[in-house]
């Protein structure tokens, strides 16, 4: 694992889910499930904690950068690269 690699990665946040899970790809968009709803940053946090969980990263190493009143964000991912991160995530999604 390089620290130096940085991957960017389209998410769609669907707050107040049944549970946090990695949904699956939209195309290039990852769908991701939080129960945490949309208020004081709580879905954000959410959202980070579940991508770096499900990439086995530890916290922090999944962060927002875009889009942090909106469902659909930005998320860099630091660590892994690109083609590493679509292959753990797509094993990991709760399809």
């Amino acid at each position: 694992m390089d620290a130096e690699t940085t991957t960017r990665l389209h998410v769609k946040v669907v707050p107040h889910s049944s549970r946090d899970c990695v949904a699956g790809w939209l195309g290039e968009t990852l769908k991701v499930r939080v129960t945490a709803p949309a208020e004081r940053g709580r879905a954000n946090a959410a959202v980070e904690a579940t991508i770096a969980d499900a990439l086995g990263l530890p916290k922090g190493s999944a962060r927002i950068v875009q889009g942090w009143t909106s469902p659909r964000k930005i998320v860099e991912v630091v660590g892994l690269s690109a083609p590493e991160v679509h292959r753990r995530l797509s094993e990991s999604a709760d399809i």
